[in-house]
């Protein structure tokens, strides 16, 4: 009997983590050692998924599966766990955070199944804490997330309980106190309290993202390539005049700027 394609792949994985008869960089690498490797492969699917490269996706999402497989074979030399834990570990958990569709829960609003989701989460890292009292909701959120999705994740716990504004006008207001705090940060020329005042606009802007329902990380990807979009018109402008951009005005650059945002609109 043949194979199934997850039998071989875990098959493979075993072969190369072989000290026989496997590959010499396979075998040394460890749990740290992959960190890189698998951040890297879950931005590579969402670059797939954001250029609408669905060919692309499906070898992304091999190359992200191998780091699911090969964090777990190196669990399962280790007598920890294996794949079939890790894939038994989140069918269990999904079931037991849809009751809804598992059994016999219902939700009256969209609003009732996402506290339902929040409070099924919060038991669970209280259950991971050996029995001891939970010391904060903002618990479990991971620490080396990037800074965009680690605030929208913490602001979404304390929300969760309350924390936060029921509408989305006084947000604004505080943007706008918070850049002045900018300004007069900037006016004291003092570094480290300009440093403080521009991380706390970045907060109050994630908070607003999340209020206008915009995933922050996505809308900043978004713009900086919309940036990068319009800076590669003027570059390939300049070089067709024969110079650099540091041979320009500001004032040129500008206008070239402008040009680039009317002409790539069209596209």
């Amino acid at each position: 009997m043949s194979l199934s394609n997850t039998e071989k792949l875990l098959a493979i994985m075993a072969r190369l983590r072989s000290p026989e008869c496997g590959c010499a960089w396979d075998i040394e690498q460890d749990f740290y050692s992959l960190i890189p490797y698998t951040i890297e492969e879950a931005y590579e699917v969402a670059d797939a998924i954001e250029r609408g490269d669905l060919d692309d996706l499906r070898l992304e999402l091999g190359d992200l599966l191998l780091q699911v497989v090969f964090h777990s074979r190196i669990a399962e030399e280790r007598g920890l766990f294996d794949f079939e834990q890790v894939a038994g570990g989140i069918a269990e958990k999904l079931i037991r955070r849809h009751p809804h569709v598992f059994g016999d829960a219902v939700y009256s609003s969209d609003e009732e199944r996402k506290q339902a989701w929040e409070q099924a989460k919060l038991e669970e890292r209280q259950s991971k804490r050996s029995n001891e009292l939970l010391d904060s909701v903002l618990d479990g959120v991971p620490a080396n997330l990037p800074a965009l999705v680690q605030c929208e994740k913490i602001q979404n716990r304390a929300a969760s309980h309350g924390f936060d504004w029921p509408e989305v006008l006084p947000v604004f207001d505080k943007v706008t106190e918070e850049l002045e705090e900018v300004r007069e940060a900037w006016e004291s020329g003092d570094q480290a309290h300009i440093q403080e005042e521009v991380g706390d606009l970045l907060l109050v802007a994630v908070n607003l993202a999340r209020h206008l329902k915009v995933n922050p990380e996505i809308a900043l990807r978004e713009s900086t390539k919309k940036f990068s979009g319009r800076f590669q018109y003027i570059e390939k402008h300049v070089q067709e005049s024969g110079r650099e951009l540091r041979d320009c005005e500001l004032t040129e650059l500008d206008a070239l700027w402008d040009q680039a945002k009317q002409a790539l609109k069209k596209k």
